[in-house]
């Protein structure tokens, strides 16, 4: 058999003709159709990306209760970091401590709202890399004492550092998901209806 006809697609053994859809390369896969590509992208919109939008959410609710159960204590390392930094922690302690607690909330509720699911996103985007950064600039350039961070309150403990910096910048996939993946039409279709 020629595998120049082979590779073209327009050899023929009998009635099996090979598909012109299909391209033999040095891959045993071939390349996915239009319909498949757009089976796959439709799969993804209709759970992935509702998963991920909710689950940022339901995250962001989950940590701002968790620090509302312990925010005497979440303000004391709220005061060691802005003492770290620099700040004047008597007077930025509470401010701070309600600041990224009620952050975290509006957060939560506009990635909820339907017209405002891609806002809330950039929130949660903005807020996450924000807290990485914080987190490796505590250790590396003020070379901060482990401090318990109080993000997820007293149920899940974790200790400001680099674990912190890579698990905040690893939920920016789904942040990337939602922004990306939450549609005009979906968009559209949301003024109508806000839930």
């Amino acid at each position: 058999m020629n595998e120049e006809a082979i590779r073209s697609g327009t050899h023929d053994e009998g009635t099996n003709a090979t598909s012109p859809h299909l391209r033999v390369s040095g891959s045993p896969h071939p390349d996915l159709s239009a319909s498949q590509r757009h089976h796959i992208f439709a799969l993804v919109r209709r759970w992935l990306i509702p998963i991920s939008r909710f689950g940022l959410a339901a995250l962001f609710l989950f940590t701002a209760v968790a620090k509302l159960t312990i925010v005497r204590d979440f303000a004391a390392n709220v005061s060691q970091l802005l003492s770290a930094s620099g700040f004047d922690y008597t007077r930025w302690t509470w401010p701070v401590t309600i600041g990224v607690i009620t952050v975290e909330v509006i957060t939560a509720l506009l990635l909820l709202y339907r017209p405002t699911v891609r806002i809330g996103a950039v929130a949660a985007g903005t807020l996450l890399i924000g807290f990485a950064g914080y987190a490796l600039y505590y250790v590396y350039a003020l070379h901060g004492e482990p401090l318990e961070c109080g993000c997820f309150g007293k149920i899940i403990g974790s200790q400001l550092g680099v674990n912190t910096a890579l698990r905040n910048l690893a939920l920016l996939l789904p942040v990337f998901l939602v922004f990306f993946g939450y549609s005009k039409r979906q968009r559209a279709t949301a003024s109508d209806r806000s839930l």
